[in-house]
């Protein structure tokens, strides 16, 4: 997504090397070992104490993250996984993509109406509700934007029973989290141990971080509306830390930083971490009030409803500066900026994915976005493909990385089942919903 960018040339997650083999296993057993098994458990106990708000959150949660699975790898495992009573299996079945859809839009619907039963269980038990502290509405709202967030990944399709439906993903955002107050949200609290510091911070768990900022993401920042005299986004120095020699400059992703004259060339360029989504107390976003408007203002827009494109466009946008802490002062001068250069007559899809992805920073769905866009230029300003790409499998310059490897383990256990996973064919081949139909 090129959002940062590593300190050593030909990182394998930033230039889709052959390596990037190795580290695939990191989505694949999160969600599976971890956490689905709990979302089934949720589901199961709910069913069995007369708790349906239970059993809804459990399928809300299980849509969201069978939702980012499936949008990485394609077709994946879902009546075959842990399911709360059944003993595990190691050698499941596969659905295909269109399949996976189908059912996380079922269980969404499901969970809304559940959620509208009654329940012999407090949904914030114990403290235990860390999203919506009990607020069934909330989790409602919440359903609805994941449920606009896969409708709105269909803008290829055009026939069946999937095909694209701009009504139904506005009326999906109608009902979906309608404040910055209700963004679904992971918090952290900056303590001792590594798992209460976000992720991407200096102290974060595991090996998530990136070393810089990226050039493309320090550059659109600082003119995303792309004028002749640039106009710079007053995110820029909240998000992206200034760099120790002065200024906002990013790395080149896959280029690294040459320290072989000068060991202290790191010192020109924005370190990964310390802004606002890169600190020890940042907050990991699932689903914010700004991208509920930029769906809807893509739907309205492919619609042909230009007016309401524009109109959520920029609340998209001055839902996302509010988020940040950008003052009103300088927000609002940035809203007249999109009214001067924009305005309803201007607005295209372009504008409504650069907001997106300035607002969905670190968020895959960013990747979604822009396999949704074929990487192109002409929508993303400035983006080009890393430096050092794996000429082997992507030689061509329109050839872009389309899909995650299936986790080793799934071909050492599964293989008789698994979709076919050789590089050549998983890394390049679009998945279902980026296909025309």
């Amino acid at each position: 997504m090129q959002y940062g960018s590593q300190n050593v040339a030909d990182y394998y997650s930033e230039t889709w090397s052959a390596e990037l083999t190795t580290g695939r296993y990191l989505l694949w057993q999160n969600a599976y070992v971890y956490a689905l098994p709990n979302t089934a458990d949720l589901i199961v106990l709910g069913e069995k104490y007369n708790a349906p708000n239970y059993v809804a959150v459990g399928k809300i949660l299980r849509a969201y993250i069978l939702g980012m699975t499936t949008d990485q790898y394609g077709d994946i495992v879902i009546e075959d996984t842990y399911d709360g009573e059944s003993a595990m299996n190691i050698t499941p079945g596969f659905v295909t993509q269109k399949e996976a859809y189908q059912t996380i839009l079922t269980m969404l619907d499901e969970a809304i109406a559940q959620l509208q039963e009654p329940s012999e269980i407090d949904l914030n038990l114990e403290d235990g509700d860390v999203l919506y502290q009990g607020n069934q509405d909330n989790w409602i709202k919440f359903a609805y934007a994941i449920k606009a967030r896969y409708l709105n990944h269909l803008n290829k399709k055009s026939s069946g029973d999937m095909a694209y439906d701009p009504d139904a993903i506005i009326e999906a955002c109608d009902m979906a989290i309608n404040s910055n107050a209700l963004n679904a949200q992971k918090n952290y609290g900056g303590g001792e141990m590594e798992n209460d510091n976000q992720p991407f911070s200096e102290n974060g768990y595991g090996s998530t971080r990136f070393d810089y900022f990226s050039h493309f993401f320090v550059e659109l920042l600082k003119n995303p509306l792309q004028l002749d005299t640039p106009y710079e986004d007053p995110r820029l120095p909240l998000i992206v830390p200034e760099a120790v020699n002065g200024g906002y400059r990013g790395v080149v992703t896959g280029s690294g930083v040459d320290t072989t004259t000068d060991e202290n060339a790191g010192d020109n360029f924005s370190v990964g971490n310390g802004g606002f989504y890169t600190s020890p107390t940042s907050p990991t976003y699932m689903m914010t009030y700004s991208e509920v408007k930029f769906i809807s203002a893509e739907a309205r827009f492919r619609k042909g409803d230009l007016a309401g494109a524009y109109a959520d466009f920029k609340e998209g946008v001055r839902a996302d500066l509010e988020k940040v802490g950008v003052s009103a002062d300088e927000g609002n001068d940035y809203l007249a900026k999109l009214d001067e250069e924009i305005g309803t007559s201007g607005i295209n899809l372009s504008h409504i994915f650069v907001q997106k992805y300035i607002a969905n920073m670190l968020n895959p769905e960013t990747w979604v976005d822009m396999r949704r866009a074929d990487y192109s230029s002409d929508i993303y300003p400035g983006l080009e493909r890393p430096e050092n790409v794996n000429l082997d499998i992507f030689p061509n310059e329109d050839d872009w990385i389309q899909a995650m490897m299936y986790e080793y383990n799934e071909e050492d256990r599964n293989y008789e089942n698994m979709p076919d996973n050789n590089p050549y064919i998983r890394l390049t081949t679009p998945l279902w919903w980026n296909t025309e139909e």
